[in-house]
């Protein structure tokens, strides 16, 4: 989850400085506009409109992430079936203090930053070492990321934080240079998975890019393993996967002047052993016709017809090092948990 790799809106020049005695410490700068569509921003929705347009009829995940679906995503990490964030936190528990061994102090970056929950676990060994704390976190919800932001500020006294609200894609061309030794781009929780193989080869491109030589990539993988586990973790039995998948059309009704009725759909996940990857859909209850009036688009339902909004690829811990290995991005060491669920891996370039 989490993949915000496309433009959701334009460019904003300005930054937004929060007022507060945390202000010199913490800084946010807007990458894009979160608003509306407007008549100077013609590419707004342009996405949805391709994707909705086609058989079968697509939705980019980012779109999830409303401040909304930033909350009920944080809430899904606590599921007790969904296993990717518990076990990557163990993993980071165990080893963080090898990582920060590892690289020396060095400026975090963090791709989908979310709550940033398992980041502490980075924040407190690189602290433990002594080494001096930046921390950019990157978020397509401004919401969560300034309340995030500010409860580590007050955690942790000598931290610096540079927000970056906005896509992967954004925020990678746009990283100034960091005033410490190194930087290491960090992207954790099974995000990757969201990406066909055609876009990881792109976003791989995009972090070698993003990263000088020497500097370090963090990259968690949610790991192949039995499907009943894999399909009981997107299928939760208190449903806020389901509302979280549903959502969705809540934001595009915010963002676009749309008419989904998310009673005229269902949350349908499963695994698809072919491809080794979860499907999530939204499954139309009932035909009907949908409006979106900010983008002049009109959409027929059919009765089970269903709109992809994510996948969520299952990786061979082999297979992925050769890949990032090709892309300039030299694997020095995996971890994993006992029970070789999920995967931390640390590349350099």
């Amino acid at each position: 989850m989490r993949n915000l790799t496309q433009s959701v809106s334009g460019i904003s020049q300005a930054d937004h400085q929060p007022h507060s005695v945390e202000a010199e410490r913490l800084k946010l700068q807007y990458l894009v506009n979160l608003c509306a569509a407007s008549d100077a921003e013609p590419q707004v929705g342009s996405d949805v409109i391709q994707g909705l347009t086609q058989t079968p009829k697509t939705l980019p995940p980012q779109y999830f992430y409303d401040d909304r679906g930033s909350v009920l995503f944080e809430e899904i990490c606590e599921l007790p079936e969904y296993y990717p964030t518990r076990t990557e936190a163990a993993i980071l528990r165990q080893y963080a203090s090898e990582i920060a061994r590892m690289t020396g102090a060095c400026e975090l970056v963090e791709l989908g930053s979310g709550s940033s929950t398992k980041t502490r676990l980075l924040l407190d060994a690189y602290a433990a070492h002594a080494y001096p704390l930046q921390y950019v976190p990157i978020d397509v919800s401004a919401g969560i990321l300034e309340s995030s932001a500010r409860q580590l500020l007050a955690d942790y006294p000598s931290l610096q934080v540079q927000g970056l609200v906005g896509t992967y894609e954004l925020a990678l061309q746009q990283l100034t240079p960091t005033l410490l030794p190194t930087r290491m781009i960090v992207f954790l929780g099974s995000t990757l998975g969201n990406f066909n193989p055609q876009e990881c080869d792109v976003f791989f491109s995009q972090i070698q890019g993003a990263l000088k030589v020497g500097e370090y990539f963090l990259l968690g993988v949610d790991l192949q393993k039995a499907k009943p586990l894999l399909e009981d973790a997107y299928n939760d039995s208190q449903g806020v996967t389901a509302e979280f998948n549903l959502n969705m059309l809540e934001h595009l009704n915010q963002r676009f002047a749309g008419n989904f009725d998310t009673q005229q759909f269902e949350h349908w996940a499963f695994y698809n052993e072919q491809l080794n990857q979860i499907e999530m859909h939204l499954r139309c209850l009932e035909a009907h016709t949908v409006r979106l009036e900010a983008l002049d688009l009109t959409l027929n339902f059919a009765a089970g017809e269903t709109i992809m909004t994510e996948i969520s690829r299952k990786f061979d811990l082999e297979g992925i090092q050769q890949e990032l290995q090709v892309k300039g991005l030299k694997p020095l060491k995996v971890w994993t948990d006992s029970q070789q669920w999920f995967g931390l891996i640390l590349c350099q370039r």
